[in-house]
C-alpha cells in the first residue's frame, strides 16, 4: 500500500470526520447515559479489545520496519560492495571491461530496478550486467600472485553483493501476509462499532466527538504507517531510494577520471546495452 504524505492525511482526516459523523448521527437516538447500562463493564470490554489490537499492530509494525530496515541496509551495502569492486576490478586482466560492467549494473539499478520495485513489477528479474560480469570473469585466467588474490576478493564480493540484492528486494513484495491483514481490519471495525455504543445524549457533542475522533485518527495513523513498512519502495517521504547507487556512480566516475582510466562503457545512462 503506497500512500504519500497528502494522501496519508487525507485519509487520516477523512476517516475521522466519517467517524465523528456517525458518533453524532448515534447520539441523536441514544439514551441518557448511553446504550451501556454498566459503563465500567463496557469500558473494561474495550481495554480488552485495545490491548489485543495494539499487541497485535506494534508486533506487525515491528516485523515490517525490521523488512523496511533491511530493504535500506542492504541498498547501501550493494552500492559500497559495487564501488568496492571497481578497485578490485583494476587488478584482473579485464580491467577495463569489468569497470565499465560495474558502471551499467548501477545504472540498471537505478533507471530500472527501482521503478520496477515501486510497482511491484520487478518479480525474479535479474540484473543482465550481473551475468555480463560473470561471463567476463569467467574467461579471466590470474597469471600472477596478485590477480590470483584479486580474482579470489572478487569473487568474495561478487558474493556479497548478491546477498545484499536479496535483502534489498526482499520488502518489495510485503512480509505481512493477507490473513493478517484481515484480522486487523477486522478488529478495527469491531472497535469502531463499539465505540459507537459509547454515543450518550446527554455529554456534550464535542466531547462524544474527541471520543471518537481521537480513538480513529490514531488507529488509522498506525495502519497507514504499516503500510509504509510493508512497502518500502516508494518515491513519497521516507521511502527507500536509490541514493547510495547514485552516489557510487558519482564516486566511480571520480575514481576513473583520478587515475585517468580510459573506459568504453556498454550501455547508456539508463543501462541499456549499446
Amino acid at each position: 500500500m503506497s500512500v504519500n504524505l497528502f494522501w496519508a492525511v487525507l485519509i487520516v482526516v477523512g476517516a475521522t470526520a466519517v467517524a465523528v459523523t456517525a458518533m453524532l448521527l448515534v447520539r441523536r437516538r441514544a439514551p441518557d447515559g448511553g446504550w451501556f447500562t454498566n459503563g465500567d463493564r463496557a469500558a473494561g470490554v474495550f481495554g480488552v479489545l485495545a490491548t489485543g489490537f495494539s499487541v497485535l499492530l506494534g508486533f506487525l509494525i515491528f516485523l515490517a520496519f525490521e523488512s523496511y530496515d533491511q530493504s535500506r541496509s542492504g541498498a547501501e551495502v550493494e552500492a559500497l560492495t559495487v564501488a568496492q569492486q571497481v578497485e578490485t576490478a583494476q587488478r584482473l586482466p579485464a580491467a577495463d571491461d569489468l569497470t565499465g560492467q560495474l558502471v551499467c549494473y548501477a545504472r540498471w539499478v537505478i533507471s530500472d530496478e527501482w521503478p520496477r520495485l515501486e510497482d511491484g513489477s520487478l518479480g525474479e528479474a535479474i540484473n543482465p550486467w550481473g551475468v555480463a560480469q560473470f561471463e567476463t570473469v569467467n574467461g579471466v585466467e590470474p597469471g600472477t600472485a596478485s590477480e590470483e588474490a584479486a580474482y579470489g576478493k572478487w569473487l568474495d564480493q561478487t558474493s556479497d553483493r548478491e546477498t545484499a540484492r536479496q535483502d534489498r528486494i526482499h520488502g518489495a513484495v510485503g512480509v505481512i501476509p493477507s490473513p493478517l491483514w484481515i484480522v486487523v481490519f477486522f478488529i478495527t471495525v469491531v472497535i469502531f462499532v463499539f465505540l459507537l455504543f459509547f454515543a450518550d445524549s446527554g455529554e456534550p457533542a464535542a466531547s462524544q466527538a474527541l471520543l471518537m475522533g481521537s480513538v480513529v485518527a490514531v488507529v488509522v495513523a498506525m495502519l497507514l504507517l504499516l503500510g509504509f513498512l510493508d512497502d518500502p519502495f516508494q518515491s513519497s517521504i521516507g521511502g527507500v531510494q536509490p541514493t547510495a547507487m547514485r552516489r557510487t556512480l558519482e564516486i566511480i566516475d571520480e575514481q576513473i577520471a583520478a587515475v585517468g582510466l580510459d573506459v568504453t562503457f556498454p550501455c547508456d545512462v539508463s543501462g541499456r546495452p549499446v
